[in-house]
């Protein structure tokens, strides 16, 4: 009879016929048998049949049997499967002796659920009941490392952990070894990743997937393609989604489309299944560089899209300036449910300096109740910076503070930016001085503050002590400090700084830096010098290399160098209204007059007109903006007045005035 009831249940055949052979196992002479129902919970785990694994454990329940270490792992595993961990932990506390096997199943439900927490308090019970005949396994270990390379990514700990499993034996294990390269990947330590990938016997996708994944998660992209390289060439194994995924985002990130392409034909050719973060990972390396029509035919054939999709196509347009088209797709979400989409358009509106909407959105993103994160703290605070509205960037603060995001070193950069730029220089260095974890880009941060405001001592200082601090400097950093030496003369700390960028810390100078250079020299008066060092460049000046040559030219007014550095300019950027201007009015200066009207007369050709220079202050009344030879405020006289009494006294003072002779005079 209690076999008919059994039967009952309703689990369908397998072609192989064992279901009924397990069924009619079900109860045993010496009672129920637990190996047969814990296969039976294995098939419809297996299988997804929720209602049948539901009722052949109520029969267990209704029975005199206690699950043994077997049958409980199995209940345990379905229900982790499930999603239903709360019953999976009931199944757990009533096995009466745990053996490795019913623990290792509690781990494994809690690690795929990334419920790190649990898996650690867990583990340490398991620590706690420690005998002989309970000893932590390889299966054990592999959720203890993902647990902590998630919660914990020290590479002091890391090594630690090393140690635990060379002293137990688990290095020859592929999974424990694959879980050890994935946690070195997090700590940022790819060298010791990268030895212990190495050293291995055997590696299967997981191995390789692990490395591959920490150099394109860790930056590292010339050598996550060149791995993936080596993969296709050297191993019989077949690159998955994951390892896509992970090789398409490094190509994204280095803006290499050509290497991006060939995986896509290769997906293509080898009929390798995509799931929704592979054709997401596609769309985001071609929107990202600027292939926006295969972008959106790839967006338009996806069946399944998700918010990462939308956020994918709509950052490319944002990033390409397209804006309304990238507004439209967003508006077409109707319920975006991720913060990361609200901060990609954000991001993408301050990008475009549409400064205007971006406080619109932040209240429309707060009715669909969501709270601004660190990320859309350090997306927004340039808007202020741009609007210089040192109130907003105050009240921005207030909030970051209050929220718990003040000692974010994104949110930190943001504000320390964002007050130099608003002239609240002593509030971005308490900002700087309040900061715990002081990064890379909180120094440079607070170095291009005092760059900025010309005050090259304190960023030399600053630089001194960021290094002795033991921060690396990078190429940004260097671009502040020298933009410091220019501002302030100091051509001798410029030399020294810029020649052991590379003889000292390895970073090759890129462009920006010679353009650095020229300035400092330029604004030292030493122009021949600069002309030199231009034509002695190791690479191809560009347009900001000229131009730092050309601001020292306007000031000094030779016209000759004038003339051949524009020709070069003029060549480089021909709709820069700028160079003209400078042009033209360095042969006004010499008394050319001819000259000059030729210069206009080309701009006119081209269709070239000034630029109006505009600037905003901050009143009790809100954001005043003005615009040159703009006379319509009431108070323009008593404006004009003060602004040429201040002209007075800085020509008192000895600095020298770079008048425009276009017939342009002072006008708010």
């Amino acid at each position: 009879m209690r076999v008919t009831k059994f039967l009952q249940i309703g689990i369908p055949p397998t072609p192989n016929g064992q279901i009924p052979l397990y069924l009619q196992n079900l109860s045993s002479v010496n009672g129920v048998d637990c190996r047969a129902f814990g296969r039976l919970i294995q098939y419809c785990s297996d299988h997804r049949l929720l209602r049948q694994a539901n009722q052949l454990h109520a029969r267990i329940v209704q029975s005199p049997l206690t699950p043994d270490n077997f049958l409980a792992s199995k209940l345990i595993n379905f229900y982790s499967k499930s999603n239903h961990l709360y019953e999976a932990h009931k199944v757990f506390d009533e096995i009466l002796e745990r053996n490795i096997f019913s623990w290792n199943a509690m781990l494994i439900g809690y690690s795929i659920h990334d419920m790190h927490g649990h898996t650690l308090n867990l583990f340490s019970s398991l620590v706690s009941s420690y005998s002989v005949t309970l000893k932590p396994d390889n299966f054990t270990i592999t959720c203890v490392l993902k647990a902590l390379s998630v919660l914990f990514p020290d590479s002091i700990l890391a090594k630690e952990v090393h140690c635990f499993v060379l002293r137990h034996g688990f290095d020859s294990d592929i999974f424990v070894v694959n879980a050890l390269i994935t946690y070195y990947s997090r700590c940022d330590d790819l060298g010791l990743a990268r030895i212990l990938f190495d050293r291995m016997h055997d590696r299967d996708i997981v191995s390789w997937n692990s490395m591959i994944a920490g150099y394109s998660q860790s930056g590292f992209y010339e050598d996550c393609k060149s791995l993936y390289r080596n993969m296709l060439d050297s191993t019989r194994l077949r690159p998955n989604g994951a390892t896509l995924v992970s090789v398409l985002q490094a190509c994204a990130q280095s803006n290499d489309l050509a290497f991006g392409k060939e995986i896509h034909q290769f997906i293509i050719e080898r009929k390798i299944e995509m799931d929704v973060s592979a054709h997401n990972s596609l769309i985001g390396l071609y929107a990202k560089c600027g292939s926006l029509d295969h972008a959106q035919e790839l967006f338009n054939v996806m069946s399944n899209k998700d918010e990462i999709t939308y956020g994918s196509i709509i950052s490319g347009y944002m990033a390409h300036g397209f804006v309304d088209k990238a507004m439209d797709l967003f508006r077409e979400m109707k319920d975006p449910r991720l913060i990361s989409t609200w901060n990609a358009v954000i991001s993408g509106l301050v990008q475009n300096n549409r400064n205007e909407g971006v406080l619109e959105l932040v209240q429309e993103m707060q009715e669909f109740r969501f709270r601004p994160n660190a990320v859309t703290i350090s997306s927004i605070l340039p808007a202020f910076s741009c609007l210089s509205s040192l109130k907003g960037g105050k009240a921005i603060h207030a909030y970051a503070i209050r929220n718990g995001y003040a000692h974010n070193s994104y949110v930190a950069t943001s504000i320390i930016d964002t007050y130099a730029k608003a002239g609240f220089l002593r509030g971005a260095q308490r900002v700087f001085d309040r900061s715990k974890n002081r990064s890379l880009i909180v120094w440079t941060a607070i170095i291009s503050a005092y760059s900025a405001q010309g005050d090259a001592n304190a960023a030399l200082r600053l630089f001194g002590d960021m290094l002795n601090n033991g921060t690396r400097p990078d190429h940004v950093t260097f671009t502040a400090v020298l933009a410091a030496c220019a501002h302030s003369g100091m051509v001798d700390e410029a030399w020294t700084i810029f020649n052991e960028m590379f003889l000292k810390h390895g970073i090759q100078p890129s462009v920006e830096h010679y353009a650095c250079m020229v300035g400092v020299l330029s604004r030292a008066g030493m122009l021949s010098e600069a002309a030199e060092f231009i034509l002695k460049m190791p690479i191809e000046p560009n347009a900001k290399v000229w131009g730092a040559l050309l601001h020292g030219v306007s000031v000094s007014g030779d016209v000759e160098l004038g003339e051949f550095v524009c020709d070069h300019l003029f060549e480089m950027e021909p709709e820069n209204t700028g160079n003209y201007v400078v042009m033209a009015n360095l042969y006004s200066q010499a008394g050319k007059w001819e000259e000059a009207e030729n210069v206009r007369e080309k701009m006119n050709k081209i269709g070239l007109k000034k630029i109006p220079g505009t600037s905003w202050i901050e009143t009790s009344g809100g954001l005043r903006s003005f615009i040159a030879m703009d006379v319509s405020s009431e108070r323009s006289e008593e404006m004009c007045g003060m602004l040429e009494g201040l002209l007075g006294l800085m020509k008192e003072e000895g600095y020298t005035l770079w008048d425009e002779l276009d017939e342009e005079c002072v006008h708010p």
